[in-house]
Order: C-alpha cells, then sequence, then structure tokens
C-alpha cells in the first residue's frame, strides 16, 4: 500500500511539474539558428525557476576560438537591469528614495533646461527623465572617461520632455543611476556590483567597465558576410558596460525568481512591474506576457526574457547592432520552443535588405554605364543635376538613420558599423550618378564650344561675303 500511494504521489508530482525542453531541442535549434542566419557564434542560458536546464556556447569568436558557457562577452544593455538591481538594494537600506530628486544624493546634477531638478530615481531607471538622445545625441558627442565626467557634461543636455511624462530610452540616464550608487555606497560602481550582486550570486566571471576592454571584437555584416571588427571606444559605464558568461547569467536569471538573497522578492516584482499605460519597468521592458531587454553594441548583442512559467532565457551574440538584433531574435525563438512553440530559424532581415542594395546599386551602375554612352546625344543642361540626387541620403545618412533608431544619431563611422551595406550601397549608387553627371556636363560645354564655334565661322563668311560685295560694287 506505501508503495502504491509513493508511485502515485510521483506520478502527480510528474504531471504538476512543467517538462524542461530537452538539451538536445536547444542545441539543435541553435545550430539550425546559427546555419540559416550565418551567426558567428552565440552563449546561451536557460533556467526554470531554481534549475539551470543549459548553459552552452556555439560557433566561434572573432579569433576563431570556440565559444563556450565560459566565455565573457558583453552583455551590453542587460547591465541596466543590474543597475536597477543596486539601487533597489540601496533602496532596501533607507539610503536612497526611488522617488527623491536626483539632486539630492548628487548635488551637483545640473542640465540646461531647469526642468532637469525635477527629475527623481525613478525616472532615471524607467526612462521618463525627459532626457533623450534626441536632445542630447550623446554617440556623437566627446566621451566621458568616469561616471562622474558623464554627469558633468550632461549640463550641456536640454531636455525633449517634461520629466515623468514620456519614456524615451536613453544611455545617460543610467550613467547618472549608477553614479548615485558610487557617491551613497561610497566605492566605486565597478567594486560595488562586485561586493553586493556579481559575488553573493556567485557570478565569479562578471565585470563591469567603463569603456570595452582591448580586444574586444565580433563581427558586423555586409551583404551576408561576417566581417570581424573591434568595438568602438566609447563610454559603457553602468548602461551597458558589464561583460559576462552564460554560466554566470544562469545564476542571474535564477535571482530573478526571488531575488537570490540579494534583493527581497517585492523589489524583484517592482523591478519587473511598469507604471500603468507604460511597458518599460525598472531595467526590464514587459510585453506580450514577457519580461525581457535587450542589449547593442556596434559588435555584439544580448538579450535576456523571462517567462511566465518560470523559464529565463539570455543570448550573448557576436553580431553588432543592425536592422535585426541576432540575440534577440534566437532568444524569443528559445523562449517559443520552451512554450511548446516550433519556431523556425529566418534569414535576417538586413541580409536580405543588404541584396536589395545591393541589386539597386548594380542597377545604378548599369545605368550609369548607358548615361556616359549617351551623354553625347544632344545633351541638355536640365539633365545634369538628377543623377546627383543619391548623395542626399549620403550626406545625411546619420540624421535619416536616427528616425530608424528610434531617434538615436552618430557618426558617419559609427552608421558604418551598423550598415555597412547600407553605405556601400548608397556610395556607389552615388558615384555612379556623379560619374554620369560629369559626362553630361563635359558632353554639354563641348556642344556649347562646338556652338560657338561655328557661329564665329559664320560670322567671319558674313563679313567676307559683305567686304567682298563692298569691292565688287566699287
Amino acid at each position: 500500500m506505501t508503495r502504491l500511494f509513493l508511485l502515485l504521489a510521483a506520478l502527480l508530482l510528474a504531471t504538476a511539474t512543467p517538462a524542461h525542453a530537452a538539451p538536445r531541442d536547444v542545441d539543435g535549434y541553435v545550430r539550425a539558428f546559427l546555419d540559416r542566419t550565418g551567426l558567428p557564434g552565440a552563449a546561451v542560458a536557460i533556467t526554470h525557476g531554481d534549475d539551470v536546464v543549459r548553459v552552452a556556447g556555439y560557433g566561434h569568436d572573432a579569433a576563431g576560438r570556440p565559444l563556450t558557457a565560459s566565455s565573457r562577452l558583453p552583455i551590453a544593455s542587460l547591465s541596466k537591469s543590474m543597475t536597477a538591481f543596486a539601487l533597489l538594494q540601496l533602496t532596501e537600506a533607507g539610503r536612497i528614495g526611488l522617488d527623491e530628486p536626483v539632486t539630492r544624493y548628487l548635488p551637483g546634477f545640473r542640465l540646461a533646461d531647469p526642468r532637469g531638478t525635477r527629475i527623481t530615481v525613478r525616472m532615471l531607471l524607467d526612462q521618463t527623465s525627459g532626457m533623450a538622445d534626441s536632445a542630447f545625441p550623446d554617440l556623437k558627442l566627446p566621451q566621458p572617461h568616469t561616471l562622474a565626467e558623464a554627469v558633468t557634461r550632461l549640463r550641456d543636455a536640454p531636455l525633449a520632455s517634461e520629466p515623468g511624462t514620456e519614456f524615451h530610452y536613453h544611455n545617460p540616464n543610467y550613467e547618472v543611476a549608477a553614479r548615485i550608487v558610487e557617491v551613497v555606497a561610497g566605492q566605486p560602481f565597478a567594486e560595488y556590483l562586485k561586493a553586493k550582486l556579481f559575488t553573493p550570486l556567485g557570478m565569479t566571471a562578471s565585470t563591469t567597465v567603463d569603456t570595452p576592454p582591448a580586444g574586444t571584437e565580433g563581427y558586423v555584416r555586409a551583404f551576408g558576410i561576417e566581417v570581424p571588427v573591434s568595438e568602438p571606444d566609447w563610454f559603457t559605464g553602468g548602461s551597458h558596460g558589464v561583460l559576462s558568461t552564460a554560466e554566470d547569467l544562469a545564476r542571474w536569471l535564477r535571482a530573478q525568481q526571488d531575488g537570490g538573497g540579494v534583493l527581497s522578492p517585492a523589489s524583484v516584482r517592482q523591478a519587473h512591474t511598469p507604471a500603468p499605460g507604460r511597458d518599460y519597468a525598472l531595467g526590464w521592458r514587459v510585453r506580450d506576457g514577457r519580461t525581457s531587454h535587450t542589449g547593442e553594441l556596434f559588435t555584439h548583442t544580448a538579450a535576456q526574457v523571462l517567462l511566465p512559467g518560470g523559464y529565463g532565457v539570455a543570448v550573448l551574440a557576436n553580431t553588432g547592432m543592425a536592422l535585426d538584433n541576432d540575440a534577440e531574435l534566437l532568444a524569443q525563438d528559445l523562449a517559443s520552443l520552451l512554450e511548446g512553440g516550433t519556431p523556425e530559424p529566418a534569414r535576417s532581415a538586413g541580409v536580405v535588405a543588404d541584396w536589395v542594395l545591393g541589386a539597386l546599386a548594380l542597377v545604378a551602375v548599369g545605368l550609369a554605364i548607358l548615361g556616359v554612352r549617351r551623354a553625347r546625344r544632344k545633351p541638355r543642361w536640365w539633365r545634369i543635376g538628377p543623377p546627383l540626387l543619391p548623395l542626399l541620403p549620403l550626406v545625411f545618412l546619420p540624421q535619416l538613420l536616427g528616425w530608424v533608431f528610434a531617434g538615436r544619431r552618430g557618426t558617419y563611422g559609427q552608421v558604418l558599423y551598423v550598415w555597412p551595406g547600407l553605405v556601400a550601397a548608397l556610395g556607389v549608387a552615388a558615384l555612379a550618378g556623379l560619374t554620369v553627371t560629369v559626362a553630361r556636363a563635359r558632353a554639354l560645354a563641348s556642344g556649347t564650344r562646338g556652338r560657338d564655334r561655328e557661329e564665329s565661322d559664320e560670322t567671319r563668311g558674313d563679313a567676307q561675303w559683305a567686304s567682298a560685295n563692298r569691292r565688287s560694287g566699287s
């Protein structure tokens, strides 16, 4: 009887506990994703409650080394959720009030707009401070070297909206938040994270940096070809500077269930809960029942997803920001797989767009050859300008891409990292158009000189004829 009872209990427990996706299913899907998209390498962590379902690396890094579960990679803006955890820890300790003005903790915090004094700590974390890339394009400006400098340079920053009213994703929000941690805790931000977050959670391979370290190399993609490049030197402190591994991110995902001993469950729920009418909480975004965040550097991407059933997924990929975030696509597909779906790896939209752009560039070259050949035929002045039209989007490319990437404006060099195929295609089209314009201008000038010579010859002929007539008449 006892054995029967134990058997029934075991069966009930088995039916009540969600089954994990088999590691081989995860492995098979990730490998199929890499094959289909051309993604060179990725590291994956999957958890369910306190259990680690899978941690592994796939593919290779930019040096050709195999990626593993212990490979250290940038997690980019996933760092924001860790910065928010640090602020919430200090809030629980009574040392910070989320709804207190930033100036209470940073008396030197000043903006060009006097409304900046009304910005609270919470507004930094939920990105409603009113600071925005459209008003203060930090990527295009000289980069700071420390969190203190990052706060000081905001004295020239205007506001895009009234504090607390609109969402604007803006890295300086989290740079200011990290500086608050430094000042209130009385220690560098990197040391605080190590002592209060990484070490207690067992994330021994994780660190945070203010600039990408030497050797941070990933890939940019052009026309379906992955090109290894080094990460540009830019400021990452507080907002997107953490380096981690799949093994460490599994520990981080487990901490999202109950705080992992570094934060109370109530504060974790606060980090995951946006204000009414919004979808961005404190370093996390909530959409379609999933709590997530993405990260993008110029050479790496990252994503983390929490599912209602207790699953957590984190993906680190070594391709940079583009039309697609490879890490996000893979993380969302793995989430669907865990929920019983049957996702299919899709070819990158950026690759398809590059193919279209490449075809258009070839068409432009063909038209240029035809245009040069026809330039000598009846040149007209009004036909000189139209071939130069491709120069316009090339000249204003950083501004145009700012509209595509949520108002983020960068330099030409940064645009080349983000979408090299577009720069190359526009460059070819502009050069083709310029060639046609020069050929038409030369033909027009040559035709004008020819007509001038004909008119001059006719004038001399008329004069000679008139002179001959006068002599014969005399």
